[in-house]
C-alpha cells in the first residue's frame, strides 16, 4: 500500500511594509506660511499611516528657506542622508516646486535615489519617479518650476530695488552695537561701548589684530561666530552704519542664485541719517584714513580682498619636508624664512630657518646659469611646446563636432518619443546613452581646454624667460621684479638646497651657500 505524506502549505509571509517619508517646505517664515506647514505635517502623517502596507518614516521639512539651492535646506539634506543610510523606501512631496526649483539638482537627486530603489511621488503632478517614462515629463516640469523661481526672484529684486530707491527698505541683520525694535535700528548701549572702544583703540595706534586679541581675552562675543579676528574688526571700522548712514546694494544675486560683492555692476543707494549713530563722523573718517594708510604701507589692495605681498618671497616659499608655507621672521635682526609647522611644533617638522639673503643668492645663481645656457635649455623647451599645442587644438575641434552630432541625436530621440515611435524603455536607454556620451565629450573637452590655457600661460612665461636670458645680463644683486616675473614657488629641500619652480614649467635645484 502506498504511503501518503501530507505536505503542509507554506504560509504566505507577510509582505514587508514600505517605509514612507514625506517632505514639506514653506518659502518664508511668516505666521501664515508656518500654519500651512503645520497643516502639511498633519496631512502626511494621517495619509501615510492610513495605508496598511506603509510604515510612517517621518516628515522632513524646511522653514523659511529658498527652493533654489538644496545645500541650504537642512531638512531635505537630512532626508537624503537617511535615504543613503537605508532608512527610507519611498518619499511623498506635494509638488516638484516644493522639492526643488533647480532642474539639474532635481534630476540628479532623483536619479541617485532611483539607483537605490527609492522613488518619489509628486502629488500635484501625479508623477511617480518609479516609472521611468515619467523622467521626460519631470524634466519639463522641473524646468517650469525653475523658470517660476526665476520669475519670483526677479519680482523680489524689483521690489527690493524700489524700496532701496524710496528709502523704505528695512535691514534684516543688525550689526554689532544695534538691535531691532519694532522694525527700527536702535542702539544697544552695552555693545555700543565696545564699538566706540574699538574705534578709539585703532585711532590711538593699536592694530586690528591686537584689538581682536584683547576682545577675545576679555571674553566678549562678536555678533557672529565665537571669536573676534582682525578681519572682523577691520570690517567694523569700514562700516558706514556706525555713523548713522546705510549703503544699500553692497551685494547682489546673479541668474544662477549665487551671491556676489557689488563692485559697481549694480546700482547702490546711500542713505544719510538713516538711524542713530554710535561714533562721530570725525572718528569714523580718522579711523578709515588710518586704515587706508596702513593698507598702503603693507601693500594691501583695498576693496579687492587681495593682499599684494610686501616682500617678493612672501607666500612663495614652501617646506620640502612637510609642504607648509614658510613665514618671514626677524632673527637677531636678520630676515629669515622658517616653516610655519616648525614654528608651531618643532617635532612635526625638523626644517630650520634659512636666511632670506641666502635664498636670494641661490635664485641669482640659478638665473645666471639659465642666461649662460639659454640656447641648450630655453629654446628647446619653447619649440617642443608649440608642436604639442597643434594636436590639442585639433582634438578640441573634433570634440566640438562630436558634441554637435550628439545634440542632434538627442533631439531626434525626443521627437520620435513624442510621436509615439519609441517605447518608453527604449527611449530611456537611448537617452541615457546620449547623456553619457555628452558627459564624456564635455569632460575631455574641459580637460583639454584647461590644458591649452595652462599651455598658453606657460608659453607666455617661456617667451618672457627667453627674452630675459637673451639680454645676456648677469644678476649681481637680487631683483624683486625678476623674481616675481619668473618664479612660481621656492621649495626648501634643506638648509643647503632649494628647488625653484618657474612659471614656464621648469624645475631647477640650486645649492644654498651659507
Amino acid at each position: 500500500m502506498s504511503r501518503i505524506t501530507k505536505i503542509e502549505a507554506v504560509k504566505k509571509q507577510p509582505k514587508k511594509k514600505i517605509r514612507v517619508a514625506a517632505y514639506a517646505r514653506v518659502s518664508t517664515g511668516s505666521d501664515k506660511q508656518l500654519a500651512s506647514l503645520d497643516t502639511q505635517k498633519r496631512h502626511y502623517e494621517q495619509y501615510i499611516k492610513a495605508r496598511p502596507d506603509w510604515d510612517y518614516a517621518g516628515l522632513y521639512f524646511d522653514e523659511g528657506v529658498t527652493g533654489t539651492k538644496m545645500a541650504k535646506r537642512e531638512g531635505l539634506l537630512q532626508m537624503l542622508g537617511d535615504c543613503e543610510r537605508g532608512l527610507i523606501d519611498y518619499i511623498i512631496v506635494k509638488s516638484i516646486s516644493r522639492f526643488s526649483r533647480n532642474t539639474v539638482e532635481s534630476i540628479e537627486t532623483i536619479r541617485r535615489l532611483s539607483e537605490k530603489g527609492i522613488y518619489i511621488f509628486f502629488e500635484k503632478e501625479n508623477i511617480d519617479t518609479g516609472k521611468m517614462e515619467s523622467e521626460l515629463l519631470l524634466s519639463i516640469l522641473s524646468s517650469l518650476a525653475e523658470s517660476e523661481s526665476r520669475s519670483i526672484a526677479e519680482n523680489s529684486k524689483w521690489s527690493v530695488q524700489k524700496r532701496f530707491a524710496n528709502g523704505t527698505y528695512k535691514l534684516g541683520y543688525m550689526p554689532y552695537g544695534y538691535k531691532k525694535v519694532d522694525g527700527d535700528m536702535v542702539v544697544d548701549e552695552d555693545e555700543a561701548k565696545i564699538v566706540r572702544q574699538i574705534f578709539a583703540d585703532y585711532i590711538s595706534g593699536k592694530s586690528t589684530q591686537t584689538i581682536a586679541r584683547k576682545l577675545n581675552e576679555r571674553g566678549i562675543s562678536p555678533k557672529r561666530g565665537n571669536t573676534w579676528s582682525a578681519h572682523v574688526v577691520g570690517g567694523m571700522i569700514k562700516n558706514e552704519k556706525y555713523i548713522g548712514d546705510v549703503l544699500l546694494g553692497k551685494t547682489y544675486t546673479d541668474s544662477q542664485f549665487n551671491r556676489h560683492i557689488n563692485h559697481g555692476e549694480r546700482d547702490m543707494y546711500y542713505i544719510e541719517n538713516h538711524h542713530p549713530a554710535i561714533v562721530s563722523k570725525e572718528d569714523f573718517e580718522s579711523a578709515n584714513k588710518l586704515l587706508e594708510f596702513n593698507c598702503k604701507e603693507k601693500n594691501i589692495e583695498t576693496g579687492s580682498g587681495k593682499c599684494l605681498k610686501r616682500y617678493a618671497l612672501s607666500g612663495n616659499v614652501f617646506c620640502g619636508e612637510c609642504g607648509s608655507k614658510w613665514k618671514r621672521q626677524m632673527r637677531n635682526g636678520i630676515p629669515c624664512y622658517v616653516c610655519d609647522r616648525h614654528i608651531r611644533d618643532s617635532y612635526s617638522c625638523g626644517q630650520k630657518a634659512v636666511r632670506e639673503d641666502f635664498i636670494q643668492a641661490a635664485f641669482m645663481t640659478m638665473m645666471n646659469k639659465l642666461t649662460f645656457a639659454k640656447k641648450e635649455i630655453l629654446y628647446l623647451i619653447g619649440k617642443h611646446g608649440g608642436e604639442n599645442s597643434a594636436a590639442v587644438y585639433d582634438r578640441i575641434n573634433r570634440l566640438q563636432d562630436e558634441f554637435e552630432s550628439v545634440i542632434a541625436r538627442r533631439e531626434s530621440i525626443q521627437i520620435f518619443f513624442a510621436k509615439g515611435l519609441l517605447d518608453p524603455a527604449v527611449f530611456q536607454e537611448e537617452l541615457d546613452a546620449v547623456t553619457e556620451e555628452e558627459r564624456r565629450i564635455i569632460t575631455e573637452k574641459d580637460s583639454l581646454t584647461k590644458g591649452v590655457t595652462n599651455y598658453h600661460d606657460k608659453a607666455v612665461a617661456i617667451a618672457k624667460l627667453i627674452a630675459y636670458a637673451g639680454k645676456g645680463m648677469m644678476l649681481t644683486e637680487f631683483s624683486e621684479e625678476i623674481f616675481s616675473e619668473h618664479i612660481d614657488r621656492v621649495v626648501i629641500i634643506s638648509r643647503t638646497e632649494a628647488e625653484f619652480q618657474l612659471k614656464c614649467g621648469l624645475v631647477l635645484r640650486e645649492r644654498i651657500q651659507e
